[in-house]
């Protein structure tokens, strides 16, 4: 998916790596993370009805599934102990990925005071 583009649906790699970037302007693609085997993305879009933060490009060859919004609603309804487990996951992924962001923040702002 690209940046901008409405998001209905997270993702979860089976097999093969997706790069997450961001387009800066006058600079070009910046790529956030490379994700594996196991890792999801497009989580936000399962909370929230917003635009799509960044780029998601399959690096190789890829194996995914997918959940909508409507369909975790749904899950939420007839299968709250699988949707919980759904949602756990999701939190403690988003908790690892604001650490990685605080600690990039804290060593960028570092720098900048030299």
């Amino acid at each position: 998916f690209k940046e901008g583009e409405p998001g209905n649906r997270l993702f979860l790699i089976l097999d093969g790596e997706v790069r997450i970037s961001r387009t800066i302007p006058g600079s070009g693609e910046e790529a956030l993370a490379v994700l594996k085997p196991g890792a999801c993305f497009g989580e936000m879009a399962i909370f929230d009805r917003s635009e799509r933060s960044t780029d998601a490009i399959a690096n190789t060859a890829c194996t995914l599934l997918t959940i909508a919004r409507s369909d975790f609603e749904l899950l939420l309804d007839f299968n709250r102990d699988v949707a919980y487990k759904v949602l756990w996951s999701v939190v403690r992924l988003l908790s690892a990925r604001l650490r990685v962001t605080n600690d990039n923040l804290r060593s960028f702002l570092a720098m900048s005071m030299f």
